[in-house]
């Protein structure tokens, strides 16, 4: 007996057939919607002012192979921001300006972090 077996991806805001998922987090919490290419624009259109003021942790990325939809529990952060190197090497040149000891190599302490914030808002 032959079967055809036709999956079709529903738009979640509209009910009309979806062009793609995105996936999105907020508060922690991860979340994918399958949307039309015009409802996916507006997605992005109005998240623009908040990505564009956020900073960039890593990029969640599909853990799962043999493709398909991929679930927001599927999901994990890869690494981090290549531009860290240097806005470390940055934190550390200013903290041994202040006279503050930090090593050359390593993970900075948070509370160094938000020193140089701080100092760079001045």
């Amino acid at each position: 007996m032959a079967r055809r077996v036709i999956q079709q991806v529903i738009d979640d805001i509209d009910g009309g057939p979806a062009d793609e998922s995105l996936a999105f987090g907020v508060d922690g919490v991860l979340y994918t919607i399958d949307l039309s290419a015009g409802n996916a624009q507006q997605l992005r259109d109005a998240l623009a002012p908040f990505v564009a003021a956020a900073t960039k942790i890593g990029r969640r990325v599909p853990t799962a192979a043999g493709g398909g939809r991929i679930s927001a529990r599927r999901m994990v952060i890869a690494g981090p921001v290549r531009r860290d190197r240097a806005h470390n090497q940055a934190i550390r040149e200013w903290a041994q300006q202040q006279g503050i000891e930090v090593s050359d190599r390593g993970r900075l302490p948070q509370d160094l972090i938000d020193r140089y914030r701080t100092a760079q808002r001045e």
